[in-house]
């Protein structure tokens, strides 16, 4: 019987076309132990704190410069566990797939997937897949399970006075990249999608204090800094020279208008440490993989308010421009980018 090149209905049937697909596809790709056991739940070890997270992915196109919906969705779930300082060790993964869809495109976002799963060091240990009418369409949720070690505690609360804030490299990467796509822009920008696995675990093993870490993803910069300001309570102030943006990134916000500080990375994280650590925490970063471009771009402070009074600006964040003014942010409004992740 010749080998289906698109997917069609039958393939979300549940018969003899459903297996195929997850036999040559997707049980090649992940095996492992537990998943080539096809039960109705994986029942892996574990003890102590459980870290769990779920995410769905909608990227378009799905497949850009520097990555693919399938690095993305394993980037995207195994870093929202890093940020709470989870070892994190299974996936699961649910495919919608229009009907439609190339086959050859699915093998190669599937392989993605495994690959970057071998490079967080997690392990894919059940999946379901769905067929539904489309245009060639896929979308991908994953739930991510991961086990905080003792004597971790990082939350988004935690920020403390005279903390020190630190990001791991370059802002707007990925939304550069997926808006030049959709523009056909050829700006040589490519996505900076990756697991964060090392710059995590190097700040831990050095016996950095880590407060708070948050991934840099929708909203861009200045919206995860000032989320973190509120729920900390705490006034943050960042230098705008000393936040990394790529010169071709800078000269394409240039073009079409748009600030750095509200793009979105897929491979960038925000760590919040105690402000006596910041130059030992901004070397170990910088000697992580994925961490070389890392900057101290500011410092939580007793409050600040645009008009200079000390004491002011609980929750809030302020950007200190060029010329030496402090500029008030607040949260992404509207919709910066559709479909970005």
């Amino acid at each position: 019987m010749e080998k289906a090149q698109r997917i069609t209905m039958e393939h979300g049937s549940g018969g003899r076309a459903t297996g195929e697909l997850i036999g040559e596809i997707f049980a090649g790709a992940f095996h492992n132990e537990v998943l080539s056991r096809m039960e109705d739940s994986a029942v892996v070890p574990g003890s102590g704190r459980i870290a769990v997270t779920t995410d769905s992915f909608v990227v378009t196109p799905l497949v850009y410069r520097g990555g693919d919906i399938g690095r993305l969705c394993v980037c995207g779930t195994v870093n929202d566990l890093l940020m709470r300082g989870a070892v994190p060790r299974y996936l699961t993964c649910g495919f919608i797939l229009e009907e439609g869809l190339e086959i050859s495109l699915l093998e190669k976002i599937v392989r993605s997937m495994a690959q970057t799963a071998a490079e967080a060091g997690v392990q894919i240990i059940a999946g379901d897949t769905k067929v539904v009418e489309g245009k060639g369409g896929l979308y991908i949720n994953t739930t991510g399970v991961g086990f905080v070690p003792e004597g971790v505690d990082i939350a988004a609360d935690r920020a403390k006075e005279g903390d020190a804030l630190l990001v791991s490299g370059t802002m707007g990467d990925h939304h550069a990249a997926i808006l030049g796509e959709r523009l056909a822009i050829d700006a040589d920008i490519e996505s900076d999608n990756a697991p964060l696995c090392d710059i995590v675990r190097a700040l831990l093993d050095a016996g950095i204090e880590v407060h708070t870490l948050r991934d840099v993803t929708r909203g861009g910069l200045a919206t995860v800094l000032k989320e973190l300001a509120e729920a900390s309570g705490k006034c943050f102030v960042i230098d705008e020279e000393a936040v990394p943006v790529l010169a071709k990134v800078r000269s394409f916000c240039g073009l079409l208008g748009l600030d750095p500080l509200y793009m979105g990375n897929e491979g960038k994280l925000v760590a919040i440490v105690p402000g006596t650590q910041a130059q030992k925490a901004l070397e170990v970063m910088r000697g992580a993989r994925y961490g070389e471009n890392a900057a101290l771009i500011g410092a939580v402070e007793p409050g600040t308010s645009s008009g200079g009074d000390r004491g002011a600006g609980a929750g809030e964040l302020f950007v200190r421009t060029p010329i030496g003014g402090l500029r008030r942010m607040s949260v992404l409004q509207g919709e910066g980018l559709p479909r970005i992740c």
